[in-house]
């Protein structure tokens, strides 16, 4: 079977259990921490990843496994509650294959969410971060092999991968809402390991405000189909070269947890304005 056939396999599998999504519906990501998102789902129907025919099974503990379909402030929505990751041995096709199946779906609005260490000292931490831009610091990318030209061009442009008008969004509600928002440059890296005091600096000399290892080749697929896409870091903890602290699992997502109600009602107005 050849790539974008298992995609589609994956795709029909969901829509003849839960239902052919409709117009308008907005896909979701939640990042590490973040799972408290899909509480605000109302409506909700789910499949585990493992029932889905060729869907990756997230080796992360805090990463649920599950695809849920409902309804945000009026807003269709289908959410992955739980994604995959590089450094967990998937090849970027591998990590991507939910954000292309959502793509197949019918989906042309995505809210892509991460936890983030904080690059840029002047940044707070638990405040969301609307990520303007991205560097892929991982060596590898999802349209790497024989590109399906019903999907998008074989070398698409990269001027603009998250939507101004997403971003734009974002800051008028977070503005509304009083929630203090971080604008900036989000860089991936392969992970699991956390990057040491030297490797910060060079990060940040490259220009990057926040650091994770997710999102990046989600972004790229999702871009390649020509979806809309809106992304949003919480900053977990802050990465000072010159007095580094660990950043231990246990608290990275204590933090994001924390953080979840403010994005929540972030992602909640956004959506309450799409609808």
């Amino acid at each position: 079977m050849k790539y974008h056939e298992i995609i589609q396999h994956s795709a029909a599998y969901i829509q003849e259990k839960l239902g052919i999504i409709q117009n308008g519906t907005v896909g979701l990501v939640t990042g590490t921490g973040l799972g408290a998102l899909t509480e605000a789902i109302g409506n909700q129907k789910y499949l585990p990843y493992e029932d889905i025919p060729n869907f990756p099974m997230s080796t992360v503990s805090s990463h649920a496994g599950r695809l849920i379909k409902g309804d945000i402030s009026g807003t269709p929505v289908v959410a992955l509650h739980g994604r995959f990751h590089l450094y967990e041995g998937f090849d970027a096709r591998e990590v991507t294959h939910g954000i292309r199946t959502l793509g197949e779906m019918g989906i042309r609005t995505l809210i892509l969410t991460n936890a983030a260490g904080a690059l840029n000292p002047s940044f707070e931490t638990g405040s969301p971060m609307i990520i303007e831009d991205h560097i892929n610091l991982t060596g590898t990318t999802p349209l790497r092999g024989k590109n399906h030209d019903a999907w998008g061009d074989r070398f698409p442009d990269m001027c603009a991968v998250y939507n101004p008008e997403l971003r734009n969004l974002a800051i008028k509600k977070a503005l509304e809402s009083g929630i203090r928002l971080e604008r900036g440059v989000f860089l991936q890296i392969m992970g699991p390991n956390m990057e040491t005091p030297a490797e910060t600096r060079m990060y940040k000399a490259m220009g990057a405000d926040a650091i994770g290892m997710s999102t990046c080749m989600e972004a790229i697929a999702a871009h390649h189909m020509g979806i809309k896409l809106l992304g949003i870091s919480c900053l977990t903890n802050k990465n000072l070269p010159d007095c580094m602290q660990e950043a231990a699992l246990d608290a990275v997502i204590a933090q994001a947890e924390k953080s979840s109600a403010a994005m929540t009602k972030l992602i909640r107005a956004i959506l309450k304005e799409i609808a």
